[in-house]
């Protein structure tokens, strides 16, 4: 099975009802709505239209639930800090702690899946990530707040490549998996605004401890849904690469830690200047083992594909264009302004509304312009949108909103057409590891717009600079689109 993935338009598809399942369990299903496939391998489609949207429905939550937790955090911290007597060292853990645990496990949480069943491994890591939400709520000392964001970091690592995997294997190839991808861009764009909005209400109005449960309804409702609608994956005849794992882990969280660091000290601090490196020389030498490895944690073949190759180089890039808006204008709103978390984080909504906005037109727009297209289109909205901020971000917030505008919608035309080219066709045995790099990508490139951009940010040239840093970020995302083929990608479902 094929669909178009690159410069050419992707064909719509044709009228009229479409197959049904056959005993041989290898026709493509589904009588209106979502498409959905029956397939052979480790592959699984599912074979409902309900059953498909149940799916979708459960794997978008458990995105939303991931990406809820980062306002949620950020808001509450200072009432964390000031309840629990958190030294400024302290409260940096909270959100350190989670980072090294998530983008260290992710390969591995990946490549877990597809071992010992994706549909296991997800609802391991859900239960994980709201049991751990359920104690954070609880914690009676900063100590016990840092183990538990710790644990927590743990359940996204199993539960987003797994999840992302379980997305490839139910839906084929082409505008079913397209549109699926974009309904779980949308839901994590709409919780970032929910968790904006509600995250600074319930701060203003009671305590920091009713914020952090709103994690915990999502989550024990994907848990009690899962069993219902996923279908479960034959696990992969193999063994997990201990060797692999352990560097991955070493190498990812030594690499997270140093540019977590280098987001609130100096590049000559001693956990920067010796982070970062380690954690690169430490994933150099996991690449030197995996290619002589005889079931690798991440086989190399994930990377011999050009395409995909640029993908994941503009996916480290596009969250340094993003991260700055968040980071730079919450506190110039609330420090500069004098506004409240409340306020302030309504000001902030225009940017994940127009990214679910223009998500859930994704797929159609995907079909129109083929992802190189596309993806140029939203690196140069992100390009704007980070100049725009440059020359405006002091002035009036009516001044600042078409920013935030131009922003969301070049988030969701990059990320679209970057998901699908990175995940367009590892093979079925393989999906969870190729969802585990995606994400960890995803995490990397993270932790380095932001230190990137604090660091030019604290060197004299303020926000603005920031800003620039960020254009230049959508720039390298631009180049890529500019080296994807312009003939259509085969994609082997």
């Amino acid at each position: 099975m094929t669909a178009q993935l690159s410069d050419q338009p992707v064909p719509a598809a044709p009228a009229g009802p479409r197959p049904t399942p056959s005993a041989s369990g290898r026709t493509a299903v589904s009588g209106s709505g979502h498409t959905a496939v029956s397939g052979s391998g480790a592959g699984v489609r599912v074979g409902k239209t309900r059953r498909a949207a149940g799916a979708l429905a459960v794997i978008a939550g458990c995105n939303a639930m991931i990406q809820l937790d980062d306002p949620i955090v950020n808001i509450a911290l200072p009432g964390m800090r000031a309840d629990l007597g958190l030294s400024e060292v302290g409260a940096s853990w909270v959100v350190t702690a989670y980072l090294l645990a998530f983008g260290g496990l992710l390969l591995l949480g990946g490549r877990l899946g597809d071992l010992l069943g994706r549909r296991r491994v997800f609802m391991a890591g859900v239960a994980l990530f709201t049991a751990a939400a359920a104690l954070r709520g609880a914690a009676s000392s900063g100590e016990m707040l840092i183990a538990v964001r710790a644990v927590q970091g743990v359940g996204a690592a199993l539960a987003a490549p797994s999840g992302l995997a379980l997305l490839l294997s139910m839906f084929p190839p082409g505008p079913a998996r397209t549109r699926a991808i974009a309904v779980c861009t949308a839901a994590g764009a709409l919780s970032t605004a929910g968790g904006l909005l509600l995250a600074g209400a319930l701060t203003s109005l009671g305590s920091w401890r009713w914020v952090v449960y709103l994690d915990v309804p999502v989550g024990v409702a994907i848990v009690v849904a899962a069993p219902f609608v996923l279908v479960e994956t034959r696990r992969v005849p193999g063994r997990l690469d201990a060797a692999g794992a352990l560097l991955s882990a070493l190498g990812a969280a030594a690499l997270v830690f140093g540019l977590a660091r280098a987001a609130e000290r100096p590049w000559s601090d001693l956990s920067v200047a010796g982070g970062v490196p380690a954690g690169i020389a430490v994933l150099v030498l996991f690449a030197v083992v995996e290619r002589r490895a005889r079931q690798p944690l991440v086989a190399p073949a994930l990377f011999a594909d050009r395409d995909r190759l640029l993908a994941y180089g503009a996916t480290l890039a596009v969250p340094g264009a993003v991260i700055g808006t968040y980071f730079f204008l919450n506190q110039f709103f609330q420090a500069g302004r004098g506004w409240s978390a409340l306020v302030a984080a309504c000001a902030l909504l225009p940017l994940p509304v127009t990214t679910a906005l223009a998500a859930a037109g994704g797929e159609r727009l995907l079909r129109r312009l083929g992802a190189r297209r596309m993806l140029a289109v939203g690196a140069g909205l992100l390009m704007c949108g980070n100049g725009w901020l440059a020359l405006s971000v002091t002035g009036p917030y009516p001044v600042v909103l078409p920013a935030l505008v131009l922003l969301g919608a070049g988030m969701a035309c990059a990320v679209l057409p970057l998901t699908v080219l990175a995940t367009s066709s590892p093979a079925p045995d393989r999906a969870g590891a190729a969802s585990g790099v995606l994400n960890a990508v995803q995490s990397v490139g993270g932790s380095v717009g932001l230190a990137t951009l604090v660091a030019v940010a604290s060197h004299g040239g303020g926000a603005a600079a920031g800003f620039v840093a960020g254009a230049g970020f959508a720039a390298v995302a631009l180049v890529a689109a500019a080296g994807l083929r312009r003939r259509p990608a085969a994609v082997v479902s």
